[in-house]
């Protein structure tokens, strides 16, 4: 029987994902412990700091995996991102560390860091000013995507083929203190690829085809069987090892002038993903975990 004890950083221990990491650590002997963000606690007394939920004192977990940060204020982003930082302080294995959640959560700072070490992405503008939106737009061949600064799943993203309607968006935008972020739109044959990596690896990918542009499953794309290539996997981990992901979702367009990295999911979902592929996620991201406990 393992001595270890694995938190999952989780809003709910029902949900699928954090439901599966559970199944997996009970295999392998781990105490487990679910515990959301929401409910910690942090204490600073005498010369150190405390975190606990629940009444356990989280400095007592050997590692913790963290699950969708979730919906939440400045506050709350900022405060959830200090408990997993304080967490890490304490000696506990958080996976993926707080910096690279901070680098990939962001769309601009995670392209264009993505960009400075040289992985293809999307040309992008990421404004507050409309008139500076519109210049991108032009230049776009009034062809693009707007995206949320923050955010998953495809919600709140819009493809703006119309110079007119694009204004009157943005002018709404400005006016509710929103940032607006303008890509260029890749013609991708409503396909694109998820690969998942652990560690130095990638473990799966799939194809996720739709009927309309958005390739997200959560706006109804089908996942189809995908095995990588080696341009592929070198591209994936590529964008892991800048942003300092561990465990990610990477997400690639297959566009006219070669393969681009659009984004990288530090919190990364796998239900749809793990029903085209035979490898087990969460038993792969269980054992990477317990093997960098175990190297210390």
């Amino acid at each position: 029987m393992s001595s270890l004890k694995i938190g999952i950083a989780a809003k709910t221990a029902i949900s699928w994902p954090t439901s599966q990491l559970l199944e997996a650590l009970a295999k392998r002997g781990v105490d487990r412990f679910v515990f959301p963000l929401s409910k910690v606690a942090l204490s600073v007394e005498g010369n150190g700091v405390k975190a606990q939920a629940f009444g356990v004192d989280l400095s007592s977990l050997d590692a913790a995996i963290v699950r969708p940060i979730g919906r939440s204020t400045l506050d709350q982003g900022i405060f959830r991102l200090d408990i997993l930082h304080t967490l890490e302080r304490l000696g506990v294995v958080v996976i993926n560390k707080p910096s690279a959640i901070e680098r990939a959560v962001d769309k601009f700072q995670a392209l264009s860091i993505l960009a400075e070490h040289g992985v293809k992405v999307p040309k992008t503008v990421v404004t507050e000013e409309p008139d500076e939106a519109i210049r991108a737009l032009k230049a776009f061949n009034v062809d693009a995507v707007l995206k949320p600064l923050f955010g998953s799943r495809g919600i709140g993203v819009s493809r703006l083929v119309d110079e007119d309607v694009a204004e009157r968006i943005f002018r709404t935008l400005k006016y509710m203190r929103c940032v607006l972020y303008v890509q260029e739109f890749i013609p991708h044959h409503n396909r694109d690829i998820r690969l998942f990596v652990v560690g130095d690896r990638v473990i799966a990918g799939m194809y996720r085809e739709a009927l309309n542009w958005k390739t997200n499953v959560a706006q109804g794309a089908k996942p189809k069987p995908l095995k990588p290539s080696e341009e592929l996997a070198e591209l994936a981990l590529r964008a892991c090892k800048a942003l300092g992901c561990e465990v990610a979702g990477v997400d690639i367009l297959e566009g006219p002038d070669g393969m681009l990295v659009t984004e990288v999911n530090s919190q990364p979902g796998w239900r749809g993903l793990q029903s085209v592929t035979k490898v087990n996620i969460a038993e792969a991201i269980v054992d990477y975990v317990i093997e960098k406990v175990k190297r210390g």
